[in-house]
């Protein structure tokens, strides 16, 4: 009998990616308050709470102790959450140079890339379906970006987030490592303790750093904490339906199915932003859709 639990990733992923385009829409208002990297903060330091939150309410529904990483699965979870860092910092900034929905879609490299490092690093391999949609569903985000050479703003848009899409990769692999390697049967229960680490790890880098090196965006960010604690609560959010993913499949199928993130995106593009989608945007889409469908049917 299948497992019940082996889909569960579909609807974790769904949620995360929704999650993810509220907070990245956030964060791109507090760019301009708060700069790049005091943008990048926010997610971790505001987001550490709601971490610790999940990871108790996990561990009430399991009705067991978070399982405590041992050095190698830490220094997996380490490894994501410093890449993790770097990986929202170039998003932001590209961010700053294109619309909204073209900068989160410049990032959807990111699915071949975790397939790539995905097969190096942990020995997973895909079925033909499965590659086969990674690639259409990456070609479909090309195309969408269109022709990034016209002019150097395009082309340094998409440098940031073509390197975005691959620190975000090269994370998620990792962050999928140090979850297997947590002793506990309860999939939820290591996916909130891996993400509790992470962002206690981050928020401690994030803040160690700006005291150091920029104390007024310190500042800053505790002043804007209304809007910054709704950065942080959805991508504590996101993380954690990412991480629930990762414990149940393989990081290049969820992060694939995670492009529904650049649908989302483009409806609050065109809601909140009030940016229009152009022909050839609709057509990257439509090949987009369909690589995720064949993902889907592969699973």
């Amino acid at each position: 009998m299948a497992d019940p639990t082996s889909l569960l990733w579909i609807p974790a992923t769904l949620a995360a990616a929704a999650a993810q385009t509220a907070r990245n829409a956030m964060q791109r208002h507090l760019t301009a308050v708060l700069g790049t990297v005091g943008a990048t903060a926010v997610r971790f330091v505001y987001g550490f709470p709601f971490g610790l939150a999940l990871l108790a309410l996990a561990a009430f529904l399991a009705g067991a102790a978070p399982p405590l990483p041992d050095a190698e699965s830490l220094a997996w979870i380490a490894g994501g959450a410093l890449l993790q860092i770097l990986a929202t910092a170039l998003m932001l900034a590209a961010m700053r140079l294109k619309s909204f929905a073209l900068a989160v879609a410049y990032t959807k490299s990111e699915p071949v890339m975790v397939a790539i490092f995905g097969f190096v690093v942990l020995a997973e391999r895909l079925p033909g379906m499965a590659l086969a949609g990674i690639a259409a569903a990456t070609a479909g985000v090309i195309a969408m970006s269109g022709n990034p050479w016209r002019n150097g703003v395009d082309l340094r848009a998409t440098l940031f987030g073509a390197s975005a899409g691959a620190a975000f990769g090269l994370s998620a692999v990792c962050y999928r490592g140090g979850i297997l390697l947590l002793e506990t049967p309860v999939f939820f229960l290591a996916a909130t303790t891996a993400l509790a680490w992470a962002l206690g790890l981050q928020a401690t880098a994030m803040i160690l750093w700006l005291r150091w090196r920029d104390p007024g965006t310190l500042a800053k960010i505790f002043a804007e904490w209304r809007k910054s604690l709704f950065a942080g609560g959805m991508g504590a959010l996101a993380s954690a339906g990412w991480f629930c993913g990762f414990a149940l499949a393989p990081a290049a199928l969820v992060r694939t199915l995670g492009l529904a993130e650049v649908v989302f995106s483009l409806l609050v593009g065109r809601n909140v932003f009030k940016q229009s989608l152009a022909a050839r945007e609709a057509w990257g889409l439509a090949l987009m859709l369909a690589g995720v469908a064949a993902v889907l049917l592969a699973a």
